[in-house]
């Protein structure tokens, strides 16, 4: 595997380039700087130099048929160190000297003068290097065909130009520093909102995400998430991302507890199914094995109608368990117009005739406008006739049941009432439940009234089929079960898989302002 390069921290980065940049910048200026002055002063030089020529030649001019004659340096108001001399018409130097303070001019070598040669009287300025003198700045001038030479040396000039580069250097030397050390401390206080969203990162990326606990994660503080700046966009990104965190795992969480809640009821759903059907299988098996033996033991009339009783309960549970599969799986539903008043009339007579202990009354509107509902009549029936056959299997004998029937604001509402104990508090929430029965054990008597602790659970699935809503409330001496459905005139057709009519009943007899029976 390849070793990652080293990279430095961006703070060391970003000062490092600034000196960078801040060491170019002083350096050009520097050298801009000595170029500058030292044109300056070479082109003071050589206005000196110019002028002393014009000088030596007015007074060369006194002699002009002497080649070699260097009067005209004897005078005083030369410069120190004015090199001067006469030119031949070949551009060779003849004669020249050398002015030195408080002394007379010493005149030059051959080999001094030989570095002179080639001088053109034409006013040009060039630099040249005297051995023994050292380096000069020197110019010839013609006039009416005397040529004079005059030079002056460039110590002073490159005296000054070191000196200045000198000063110059410390001063950047200096200017670096500081700048460098002013530079690090913008840097480092423009980087702590960084270092602070780093930090908040790093103590998120420490959180123990794996086993969900992303709630009251640290958050980038709102100082550092302006989005003005870049670390400020970087600190709302980081927030965003964290929100992000915490709504998925929270998300996750209830998703892994809605899935355990599933299997739950999946696993408690497969063994009480199980046990509602191995109790009439079991009941039928017993009661075959005796006929199969003989009948001494059991009379066979009864074998058989007791084997027929369980086929049908078995049976009943098998169609209310496929109901209920349907249901789940979207099937289509017989769609019509339904009159829900003669549907709960009907329920209530067919409720008088099974259970004729109790006290069956219902209260249909005088005034209000028809309950009808868009739906599949049968499966509405038997929401209804589960609501009064729960109505009767739980209270005593003497308890009055109501069912009424209502119609407003685009909704029908029917409602089955009963002064009966009521239902227990801990078994309230579940009471739509499939196989949620008051009695908690699976077996029961023959004959018992309780059922299989689905009619609740069909009643509440048929209800959704239609875009309805079921509800219960409960407390001893009332309970009330809620059924709503939206109305036919405020709702389109299901989709269907055939037609149902229904017929409102024309015999019902009605009493009371609310048409008791």
């Amino acid at each position: 595997m390849t070793a990652r390069p080293h990279r430095r921290p961006l703070r060391t980065r970003l000062v490092l380039g600034t000196g960078a940049v801040l060491v170019v910048l002083c350096a050009a200026l520097a050298f801009a700087g000595t170029v500058v002055q030292r044109a300056f002063l070479v082109g003071d030089l050589d206005d000196r130099v110019t002028a002393a020529a014009e000088h030596g030649l007015e007074g060369a001019g006194r002699r002009p048929d002497s080649g070699t004659d260097l009067s005209f340096l004897s005078g005083s108001g030369h410069p120190a160190g004015l090199l001067a001399g006469r030119v031949a018409d070949d551009g060779t130097v003849t004669a020249a000297a050398v002015v030195r303070e408080d002394t007379p001019p010493r005149r030059l070598t051959t080999a001094q003068r030989t570095a002179l040669h080639g001088t053109t009287a034409d006013g040009t300025r060039h630099t040249v290097t005297v051995p023994g003198l050292g380096t000069y700045r020197v110019t010839a001038l013609d006039s009416d065909g005397t040529r004079v030479l005059a030079g002056l040396p460039m110590d002073g000039v490159r005296r000054l130009t070191g000196r200045l580069a000198e000063a110059e250097a410390v001063l950047a030397a200096a200017g670096l520093a500081a700048a460098a050390g002013v530079c690090a401390v913008v840097v480092r206080r423009q980087l702590r909102p960084l270092d602070r969203v780093a930090a908040t990162a790093a103590e998120v990326s420490r959180a123990p995400l794996d086993r969900g606990a992303a709630a009251g994660l640290t958050r980038v503080a709102a100082r550092d998430t302006d989005p003005a700046t870049e670390t400020g966009r970087v600190g709302a990104a980081l927030n965003l991302m964290i929100d992000h965190i915490e709504t998925s795992l929270a998300e996750r969480r209830r998703g892994e507890e809605r899935m355990r809640r599933s299997e739950e009821r999946m696993r408690r759903f497969l063994s009480d199914a199980s046990h509602e059907l191995r109790t009439p299988l079991a009941s039928i098996a017993g009661y075959a094995e005796l006929m199969n033996n003989g009948t001494g033991r059991v009379e066979p009339v009864l074998a058989w109608r007791r084997m027929a009783t369980e086929s049908a309960r078995l049976t009943a549970l098998v169609e209310d368990l496929l109901l209920l599969a349907r249901l789940d799986a979207g099937r289509p539903l017989e769609s019509a117009e339904v009159d829900l008043a003669a549907v709960v009339a009907e329920a209530v007579w067919d409720a008088r005739a099974a259970g004729d202990g109790h006290e069956w009354r219902l209260a249909l509107p005088l005034d209000e406008a028809p309950a009808l509902v868009v739906g599949d009549e049968a499966r509405l029936r038997q929401v209804v006739a589960n609501l009064l056959a729960n109505a009767r299997a739980h209270t005593p004998a003497g308890t009055t049941a109501v069912a009424a029937v209502e119609a407003a604001g685009g909704r029908v509402v029917v409602r089955v009432r009963d002064d009966g104990p009521g239902i227990p508090g801990e078994l309230l929430p579940s009471v739509f439940e499939r196989f949620t029965r008051a009695d908690a054990s699976r077996a029961r008597e023959a004959g018992s009234e309780g059922g299989s602790g689905l009619g609740l659970a069909i009643a509440a699935a048929i209800v959704a089929a239609h875009g309805g809503r079921i509800g219960v409330r409960s407390a001893p001496g009332r309970t009330e079960f809620t059924v709503e459905l939206p109305s036919a005139h405020d709702r389109p057709h299901l989709p269907h898989a055939g037609t149902a009519a229904t017929t409102p009943g024309a015999s019902i007899p009605w009493c009371g302002s609310r048409r008791a029976v």
